[in-house]
This record gives C-alpha cells, structure tokens and sequence, in this order.
C-alpha cells in the first residue's frame, strides 16, 4: 500500500501551476494513494478539517490524483485544489519491481555541490584565459609582436567566442546544462594545451588555435544562465551567481599569480598543460556529480527538490514558442540588459587583456610585479560579487521590487568603475594605480546582480538563448576595446584616453539601463 503523509497546504487550483514529476524515467507505478494531513479545506472529504481517508480508487464524491509536486483532488462537481505534500511515498513500486527507497535528505544540500562545480569551472574558464594574458608578455619578445599585433592576439579568442555564446545558451536549453558545459571545458582545455605549439608553428595557427578557444569558452555563460536558475529558486538566484563568478574571479588571481611561478620552473608549453590538465579533472568530477536538472537528479532529498520548485518562476503559457528576433528586439527593455552587456564586456575585456601591460608599461614593473598588481583587484571582485548577489536577495527578501534592486546593483556596477578610471589619470605609483583597479573592479562585479540575473526575470524560460545572444553582441564589443587600446597606445602613447573614454561608457550606460530596464516578465 503507497501511503503520502503531511500535506502541508492546500490551494485551489486555479492559483498553482504544479510540475509534473518525470515518473516514466523511473517507472514510478503508485498502485493506492492515501491522503494523511492536518490542514483543512472545504474541498476536500467531507469539508472537515482532516482530509484522511480520500483514495486513489475514486470511491465516494472525492477523486484524488498525483499530479506533480502535490496532489489533485476534485469532490463531485465542486472545485479542483491541490494538496501540496512533502512527504515519502512508501511501497512505489519501480518498473513492478522492487520498491525504491526514498532519498534521505543529506546533511550538505545538493544545490550547494551543484554550485561549487560551476564556481570551479568558471574558475578554470577565466583561469585559462589569464594564462595567454601574462604569457603574452614573453610570447611577445620572442617572435617581435607589436603593440598593435598584441591587441590582435589578445582579441582573437573573441572571434570564436561571439559565435558560440549566441548559440550556447540555445543548446544548453535543448540538450540540458550537464552535456554542453562538459564538452564545451574539454574543447577549451585542448586549445589550452596547444597554444604554445601554435605560437611556435605560425601567426595564423596561434590565431586559429585562440580562436577555437574562444569559441568553446564562449558556451560558459549562457549555460550558466541556463543551468543555475533550474538549481535555484529566485530568492537564491543572484548568490548563487555572486558565487559561480566568484570562482570566475578567482580563476584571475590564480592564474595571474601562477603562471609566472610555474612559468619559471617548467617553462612556456609546461605552463599550459598544467592548466589544461586542471580542466580534464574537473570534467571527471562534473560527470558522475551533477544533473542538468534536479528532477533528473537521484541523490537530492525531497524537501530541497520541493523548495526548488516552489521557488521556480512558473510560465503562463505552456508550449509557447521561442520569440523572434524581430519580437525580442522590439521590447526596449531588451535593449536595456544588451547596452548593459555591451558597456560591461568593453570595460572589462580592457582590464583583463591589458593590466599586465598597463603596469609594465606605465610604471615599469617587471612580469612577476605586474602579475601581482594585476592579481588583487580580481581578488577583492570574487568577494564583491558575492555580497552584491547575497545582497541583491536580501533586499527580494526584505519587499523590493525586482526591478528597483537589478538597477540600484548595476548602478553601483557602473558608476564606481567610471570613477575609478577617471582617476587613474592622477595616480602617481603602481600601489595608488592597484587601489583604483581594485575599486573598479570589485564595484563592477555589483553588475551580475543587475542586468546579468535581469534576463532570468524577464525571460525565464528562454535565459540561456537570450544571454547567449545579448552576450554575443557584447563580445564584439569587447574585441574592439581590446584591438582599440592596443592602436590607442601606439598612437598616443598612453592608456589614459581610453580609460576615459570607457569611464563615459559607463556612466551614459547607467542612465539607459535604470530608464527601461525592469523586473516583470517580457518573454513567457
């Protein structure tokens, strides 16, 4: 006999959207439901305040079916409800055989595993980036490599990565989150492992080989985007962001302050293996630990897989369509997240691309100094991140808008790192010049709880094609920051031009996004 206890609400229909449990994966067959609960209701058995004793055979006026999350009941002609239940089901029998034991809730959350792989292969994407950053500097002296030149290389993942972050998010809704990250961190770790070999053949296999980089690295974000908000209920949803990009910030200062140490003892190509070989371990770990989906998941307990649907955001309509192009760049609102994605991706690939060669250059530094000037602001971002998305929640939590919140954290996103560079200009030392740095950066962490969880509120159901394409655009922005400081440079002279001109970026940006960006939904 399969029993279900503790009902512990019950709604009208009307006012819930229920998921339906994956039963044919499993071969779920419950052969007689049981209703044992405390909480009262007009619909259900007899109107008292017990609901014990309404059963699967449709016996007497109540007809009770598992529908999902709960249950749904209707009594003879009157009203649907559905009872939600957090309880076991003992005696279900699986496939006709045997019964399947029910998950014990364990003492470490799912969720909590979930993000800390992501955390860590987020580290290793930007990890592997920081690599060719610092490496740059050795490679140039080597084979003779202009200012000019370096912007090219510099940029040249970026020409695959346009392309693959348009259309990662769109295979990571098809094929689930799990496959698409896997694939896309073996990819990278390849490219990571043959850049050195690429630089040594000739400038175009470099180039190619940067570029096949960056079209596997470019699937990370938009699959991210898809991935987190099904682990996740909205009220999580920009800590546990504030965290995966945490481990992405991390990934700089580990690897701007490894590399010139491992660079040292095993040289140019021992380097990139190593980082390579980071990234296969990783990927043993994701396969046998995580699922796309946790109600694809056999490890989590029932209480978490309830509270991550109960904090889903539900779609009104069932089977729509994914919006056209035309349709999604018709809303303004739209725009406001892809400017924001623009002006974030220009002002960012600038720092990461050029830091090292900022404190060389301008203040003289050598390769292992302007590693550790270049290390501590990314440092002190990973931590900001983190309390911008705890924030963010808390303020949900405390009766803010959604809206209100995505726009006071990328107003703090933008507005401090446009400060901060403008005065750049005055700083004498490489000390005050990491300080600034450090500023900007860590404020404009405070963006991943502004436009980069707003595509999740205004299109849950499409966040991973819609970051992907928003991110997409903003990438070609960040190729020509990064071409365009290297021909700044060698024109002017200097980096000061083109910080300023990004600080007014910046601040136009925030004006645009806190004009039409909102909360509600725009795509269902």
């Amino acid at each position: 006999m399969a029993s279900i206890r503790s009902c512990v609400s019950v709604k009208p229909a009307a006012a819930a959207s229920p998921v339906k449990y994956r039963s044919a994966r499993v071969g779920l067959e419950p052969r007689s439901l049981r209703i044992s609960c405390s909480s009262s209701s007009s619909y259900l058995g007899s109107g008292g305040d017990d609901c014990r004793g309404v059963s699967s055979s449709g016996r007497g006026n109540s007809v009770v079916g598992l529908v999902g999350d709960g249950l749904l009941g209707r009594r003879g002609g009157g009203r649907r409800v559905v009872a939600m239940c957090s309880a076991e089901m003992e005696g279900v029998r699986h496939g006709g055989g045997a019964a399947v034991a029910s998950v014990p809730a364990a003492s470490l959350p799912e969720r909590a595993k979930v993000v800390a792989l992501v955390a860590a292969v987020m580290l290793l994407c930007n990890a592997d980036r920081v690599v060719m950053s610092v490496a740059v500097v050795p490679f140039a002296a080597q084979y003779g490599w202009s200012s000019s030149f370096l912007g090219i290389v510099q940029s040249s993942f970026l020409w695959g990565y346009v392309f693959s972050s348009m259309v990662g998010g769109a295979l990571a809704d098809r094929y689930g989150g799990k496959k698409v990250m896997a694939g896309a961190a073996a990819l990278w770790s390849l490219a990571t492992f043959l850049t050195p070999w690429a630089a040594s053949q000739s400038t175009m296999m470099l180039l190619a080989v940067r570029a096949l980089f960056g079209l596997a690295e470019g699937v990370a974000f938009p699959t991210m985007s898809t991935f987190l908000p099904k682990w996740f209920p909205i009220h999580e949803r920009a800590t546990a962001v504030g965290i995966s990009m945490g481990g992405f910030h991390l990934g700089n200062v580990i690897s701007f302050l490894a590399t010139p140490i491992i660079m040292s003892h095993i040289g140019l190509a021992g380097t990139f293996a190593f980082f390579a070989s980071l990234g296969y371990l990783w990927l043993s770990l994701w396969m046998f630990n995580v699922e796309s989906d946790p109600l694809d998941s056999r490890t989590i307990s029932k209480s978490e897989l309830q509270l991550i649907l109960a904090g889903r955001s539900a779609s009104k309509v069932q089977g729509s369509k994914f919006p056209s192009l035309r349709e999604i760049l018709s809303k303004i609102e739209m725009w406001a997240i892809i400017v924001a994605n623009v002006v974030n991706n220009w002002g960012y690939f600038v720092l990461l691309s050029w830091m090292p060669v900022y404190f060389k250059t301008v203040y003289n530094v050598n390769l292992k100094q302007a590693a550790w000037f270049s290390a501590i602001p990314w440092a002190v971002m990973a931590l900001s991140g983190y309390v911008a998305g705890a924030s963010a929640d808390f303020l949900i939590k405390s009766g803010f808008s959604v809206a209100r919140v995505r726009k006071i954290m990328q107003s703090i996103g933008f507005i401090g790192p446009g400060v901060s560079l403008l005065c750049l200009r005055f700083a004498q030392t490489p000390s005050v010049a990491a300080v600034l740095m450090t500023t900007a950066l860590s404020l404009s962490s405070f963006s991943q709880a502004g436009y980069f969880c707003n595509v999740q509120d205004i299109a849950p159901k499409y966040a991973g094609s819609l970051h992907g394409l928003t991110n997409g655009i903003g990438t070609v922005a960040a190729i020509v920051s990064t071409i365009g400081t290297g021909y700044f440079v060698e024109w002017l002279g200097s980096f000061q031009a083109f910080l300023t001109l990004t600080a007014v970026l910046y601040f136009s940006a925030t004006i645009f996004y806190n004009t039409y960006a909102t909360g509600d939904l725009i795509f269902d």
